[in-house]
């Protein structure tokens, strides 16, 4: 197997959750040392970077934004910059970013992880189009679709524990608490989530639940 792999921006497909589009890149070539994709706009005006400020969950991250063709019009904090072809954006955890494209095409590489922690790929990447399913409530559809992408992609934690939620949630106990358990023994952090989410209720009271949860 070779060290290296190369690939033109183009050979990466697209994917997206309905918001801006983007490309995996660290999924395309399997990084597992930091996080990469791309985002490109189609019109001018369009939103390439969701609003976000990376200060929520257990991981905030530290981005990096490259601007590799159009122009970018970024906010950070309510400030506004113009970002051409060749700039570089920084953002620690807890700035409010966003960005906008100026230019029809802008294309933004984004490089994120988390000061002082090694990067642990998680799969969001192939997730987040099954996201939506999930936000309206069509957890049968969103599992069956997820359950493929886990029999391709076990590795992703994220991705286990999210279709463990929708089977939770649709209903098929036996199904949720064996991609559970998958999750778990990859992350032992996992038994915390799982031990307050929500989306595990219908679990609760079940022996092998119960015992995984501790």
């Amino acid at each position: 197997m070779s060290g290296y792999a190369v690939a033109h921006l183009d050979e990466i497909d697209e994917i997206t959750d309905g918001r801006e589009p983007w490309r995996p890149v660290r999924h395309h070539f399997g990084i597992q040392a930091f996080g990469v994709n791309t985002w490109t706009a189609s019109s001018a005006g369009d939103r390439i970077i969701n609003e976000h400020d990376e200060s929520n969950g257990p991981d905030p991250q530290e981005e990096l934004y490259l601007v590799l063709q159009g122009r970018a019009r970024f906010e950070l904090d309510g400030e506004q910059v113009d970002a051409p072809v060749g700039t570089l954006v920084f953002a620690r955890p807890g700035v409010k970013r966003t960005a906008f494209a100026e230019e029809a095409g802008t294309t933004l590489l984004v490089l994120g992880g988390t000061p002082g922690k090694a990067y642990e790929p998680d799969g969001w990447e192939i997730w987040a189009p099954l996201n939506p399913l999930y936000l309206s409530g069509r957890y049968e559809e969103a599992a069956d679709r997820g359950r493929a992408l886990v029999e391709a992609h076990p590795e992703y934690i994220n991705l286990v524990y999210n279709v463990a939620c929708c089977e939770s949630l649709a209903g098929r106990t036996d199904d949720a608490i064996a991609h559970l358990r998958l999750a778990i023994d990859r992350n032992d952090r996992v038994r915390e989530f799982a031990a307050e989410d929500s989306d595990l209720d219908a679990l609760r009271g079940e022996p092998a639940f119960e015992e995984l949860v501790g």
